[in-house]
């Protein structure tokens, strides 16, 4: 039983998808519970669209929880775009929809307002730069911020920078075990994200060697998330990311209601 935990609509602007079309997709594919997780993405200096309203949200989810209740498990959620100025901001609005949400990604997209996306970022910097620069960055957040279930695509540099290769995890392990352990410290979990085969990564998002590392700390809060923008993306390769798990040493996967984690056996 497949449970996948990113997943967009149209309430973010690289979505064109209404949020009924991807619900009635995944009935049809047959999943157990689906959480949105439209972007929330302050201070970007490339665009200023990725600030979801969160009260129409809310309200169009809860509409969507009644009208397809007898089908599939909705679940409120929402991956909040991190940056190390937007700490105080982020946990102000965590702290009035607290009571609202079931679950949040925390994800960085960008770093010192320029999107990762665009070439910007990369420009001026060696590969090892630009990688360590953001696995440090990441580090801060997640030592200053607590409101989130998850940690999003933990290794989203390697996605952009075009980049003839992807440089090894192990130049970067002793950054990226210190945001593990802080996670786990925390009780926060990491999720697996299949946008991999979308970007032609060799590796999961993220990596098999992070995965690892993850369960030999300690780590048991697993999600699962396709970071669908479109219904052909859900749910993608969920087969082999549960075999995966399975050869690792997990032996569940989490859902959550209310921000709290429960686990589902694989």
């Amino acid at each position: 039983m497949f449970y996948d935990y990113h997943m967009h609509c149209s309430f973010s602007p690289d979505s064109k998808t209404s949020m009924e079309k991807m619900i009635e997709t995944s009935i049809n594919l047959g999943l157990k519970e689906i959480c949105f997780t439209d972007h929330m993405d302050y201070d970007i200096k490339q665009t200023d669209d990725f600030v979801v309203n969160y009260e129409q949200y809310l309200n169009k989810l809860e509409l969507m929880q009644d009208k397809y209740k007898d089908k599939i498990s909705i679940k409120k959620g929402i991956e909040l775009g991190l940056q190390n100025h937007l700490v105080e901001k982020y946990t102000e609005d965590m702290n009035k929809y607290k009571n609202d949400f079931d679950f949040v990604l925390c994800s960085m997209h960008a770093i010192e307002r320029s999107d990762m996306y665009y070439p910007e970022y990369f420009v001026g910097k060696t590969q090892h730069e630009a990688y360590e620069t953001y696995y440090l960055r990441l580090l801060d957040i997640v030592k200053k911020f607590d409101s989130y279930s998850v940690l999003g695509h933990l290794d989203l540099v390697k996605r952009y920078g075009n980049y003839e290769n992807i440089l090894e995890d192990k130049l970067f392990m002793y950054i990226i075990e210190e945001i593990l352990k802080t996670a786990i410290d925390k009780g926060k979990g990491i999720e697996v994200n299949t946008s991999c085969f979308r970007y032609n990564l060799p590796n999961l998002t993220p990596s098999k060697d992070i995965l690892r590392l993850y369960k030999d700390l300690g780590g048991e809060i697993i999600t699962t998330g396709s970071d669908s923008h479109c219904p052909s993306q859900i749910a993608y390769e969920f087969h082999h990311v549960q075999s995966v798990l399975k050869e690792i040493g997990f032996d569940y996967i989490c859902k959550f209601d209310k921000m709290e984690p429960s686990f589902i056996k694989i």
